[in-house]
């Protein structure tokens, strides 16, 4: 990885999957039924990059492609989007990852990951990060993909080693069973990387999956009871929670038509990560990204579906009087 000692740090630095999305450009039919289709840059981590970097935040990806056609796509839609590349590796012998899926709006978008025998961004190896980028990052994002595979797993433990438990180090709770042999796997590799995070955000499947539990406040309880300092769940139709240890938040959803749902957690995040650098109250943080990840549900793709900060201040100005 590049060394990146005398560049200004990071407002947000991401770890973690990275490919290239095909979708249909038809809505309800199966993708044996589909004839045409639209390419888009896609991968959590990837996303949550995107979206940050459209709230005109520096930001970076830390992740790998295969020496391919679509890892080159990869590195030029990553600078045209905004991101910071420098640290997107090249894994020899494996392709890029390729995602597809089917729209069934408004809530069944089927997902189908062709990342075998392994992805490059679970090759990943710590000898090769940029530690000092990690530690000096004011926002690092990574995820629960991650730690599914070695040498990826071993990688983030040494990024969260270095960074100490720093103020804004998160762990996206982003729970694909593909990816892993058991539940009991995953919730065994999450449980060991709480107590070096200080936020954790989920949906109550994906809490479930962390600490057992589903009911959104218990399930903010046990995360905060394992280390973090800020517990965030996403409950769907019936809004967000917030938790710390002096303070519980709650707000409603935004209600829209949904289009395609699988990018609005990324959005959610990048969005996330913006006001907390703001350093607003939680709860205009979570009304804030709450209106970011409902805009891109609105729309086809993911990463190009990020909405632009005035764009969601315009929306929260309408829906609540609030001027940001």
């Amino acid at each position: 990885m590049t060394d990146s000692s005398e560049l200004e740090p990071y407002q947000v630095l991401t770890m973690g999957r990275i490919g290239v999305d095909i979708y249909p450009l038809q809505d309800g039919v199966g993708l044996e039924d589909v004839d045409s289709f639209g390419k888009y840059l896609g991968g959590s981590a990837t996303n949550v990059a995107i979206a940050a970097a459209k709230h005109q935040l520096r930001t970076a990806v830390i992740s790998a492609v295969g020496n391919d056609p679509f890892g080159r796509y990869a590195h030029q839609e990553l600078r045209r989007l905004g991101v910071d590349n420098r640290f997107l590796g090249t894994v020899e012998g494996l392709n890029t990852p390729v995602t597809f899926c089917e729209i069934f709006p408004p809530d069944n978008f089927p997902l189908y990951f062709y990342r075998d025998p392994i992805a490059p961004d679970l090759m990943l190896d710590s000898a090769e990060l940029d530690l000092g980028a990690i530690t000096r990052a004011e926002v690092f994002w990574a995820t629960v993909t991650g730690l599914s595979r070695e040498p990826s797993r071993a990688a983030h433990h040494a990024a969260w080693d270095a960074r100490g438990r720093a103020p804004l180090t998160i762990l996206d709770l982003d729970y694909r069973p593909m990816f892993w042999n058991s539940m009991s796997e995953a919730r065994t590799e999450v449980q060991r990387s709480l107590g070096k995070v200080t936020v954790a955000v989920g949906n109550r499947e994906e809490c479930e999956v962390a600490v057992g539990e589903t009911d959104p406040y218990r399930a903010a309880d046990a995360l905060l009871e394992s280390g973090v300092e800020l517990a965030v769940v996403k409950q769907g139709p019936k809004g967000v929670l917030a938790k710390t240890r002096q303070q519980t938040v709650e707000v409603e959803p935004y209600p829209v038509d949904v289009v395609n749902g699988l990018g609005a957690g990324d959005g959610f995040g990048g969005a996330l990560c913006y006001g907390l650098l703001q350093r607003w109250p939680l709860d205009r943080v979570l009304r804030f990204a709450n209106i970011a990840g409902a805009i891109v549900a609105t729309r086809r793709e993911c990463s190009t579906a990020m909405p632009t900060t005035a764009e969601v201040e315009a929306i929260l100005k309408e829906v609540s009087g609030v001027n940001i």
